[in-house]
């Protein structure tokens, strides 16, 4: 079964989206071009999800990286999969080694790789294959400004983003500066693809 689209204008009419209602539902909400939210995905899986997560952060504990400027991040952050996003003095990038323990990424669970290809195929990325995955913990007072990914290789393929745990909002910003963000509360088991 697959759920109707419900536009972001819809939302802002009033509709009550943000609830999913039954044994597995989900809803497929635009929010703009080429984003969609796909609130309550990933509830079905997220217990199993919280275990592998759990087994990733024995091996790479989160950490609050330092900013090329030199500030230290609230958000505490890890990786799985083949490369991990790092940030130091030296700049932002991709590494498939985790600079703190010298040895590779914990590999990526099946579980998240399955549903980053299934919120993909959702989004409308038909074959999109997830190969790194950025961990962000946030803690009260915790958060992640508004900022472009630029350090892809290749914007062919989305971004997958998955809240587990509290509530948050997820700003999600226009092509230009001057575009006002549009504020998208989340939810445990809710995911965003871009």
């Amino acid at each position: 079964m697959r759920p109707e689209p419900i536009s972001a204008e819809d939302a802002a009419g009033g509709r009550d989206l943000f609830t999913p209602t039954g044994p597995g539902a989900w809803q497929r909400i635009e929010l703009a071009p080429g984003a969609v939210l796909l609130r309550a995905l990933a509830v079905p899986h997220a217990e199993a999800m919280l275990s592998d997560l759990h087994h990733v952060l024995e091996r790479a504990p989160p950490r609050h990286l330092i900013t090329r400027g030199g500030f230290r991040m609230s958000v505490a952050m890890s990786n799985c999969g083949a490369m991990g996003w790092i940030s130091d003095a030296s700049g932002y990038r991709y590494d498939a080694i985790d600079p703190d323990s010298g040895l590779a990424w914990p590999a990526m669970p099946g579980s998240f790789a399955q549903l980053a290809q299934q919120a993909g195929a959702e989004a409308g990325y038909r074959d999109f294959i997830s190969n790194a995955c950025l961990i962000s913990r946030y803690e009260p007072g915790a958060r992640l400004t508004l900022h472009q990914d630029r350090d892809e290789q290749d914007f062919d393929h989305p971004i997958v983003s998955l809240s587990l745990g509290l509530p948050a909002t997820f700003l999600l910003g226009g092509l230009e500066r001057s575009d006002k963000a549009m504020r998208v509360p989340v939810h445990h088991g809710d995911v965003v693809v871009w």
